[in-house]
């Protein structure tokens, strides 16, 4: 496996995937292809044999200096267990740390089990919310009505 940064041509081969790889939950619209055209160097996909089987985008967060912000993650089903997902965090971590980031954020929603205990395994804590729900923490209405989430932040150093 490899990993490399993204390019602006690799959006026409993870768009379309997306929603395939969430077992047709509607994802695609929340990844447009300005994250491959302007975070090339905070964003990564994972290779093997030439396909693509994983992505990072994440970008340097313009606000808070100290902070990086991983938007979005996916590894192709076939791959899950692998360890391509922990490479490609790994691979930012470092990336970041090159531009003097020490924090990282992320939020996912309080429905996907999935990702909130492998955020916790990878070392990230949940920050508080304004709810709990099933013993999470979760911050209503994060990203507009209704769309709870959880938010994730990880000190690196």
């Amino acid at each position: 496996m490899q990993i490399r940064n993204v390019k602006q041509s690799d959006y026409y081969v993870v768009s379309p995937t997306i929603n395939e790889w969430w077992h047709g939950r509607q994802m695609a619209d929340m990844l447009p292809k300005l994250f491959f055209d302007h975070f090339t160097s905070t964003s990564f996909v994972a290779e093997e044999d030439g396909e693509i089987i994983g992505f990072l985008i994440g970008f340097l967060s313009q606000t808070h200096l100290h902070e990086g912000y991983i938007h979005f993650v996916g590894v192709h089903p076939d791959y899950r267990g692998r360890n391509v997902g922990k490479q490609l965090y790994h691979q930012f971590f470092e990336a970041i740390k090159l531009y003097g980031r020490s924090i990282v954020r992320c939020v996912t929603s309080p429905v996907n089990k999935t990702s909130i205990a492998y955020h916790i395994r990878m070392g990230f804590e949940i920050e508080g919310g304004n709810r709990v729900v099933n013993g999470i923490a979760v911050h209503s209405n994060y990203d507009g009505p209704d769309k709870e989430r959880v938010v994730f932040v990880k000190k690196l150093y």
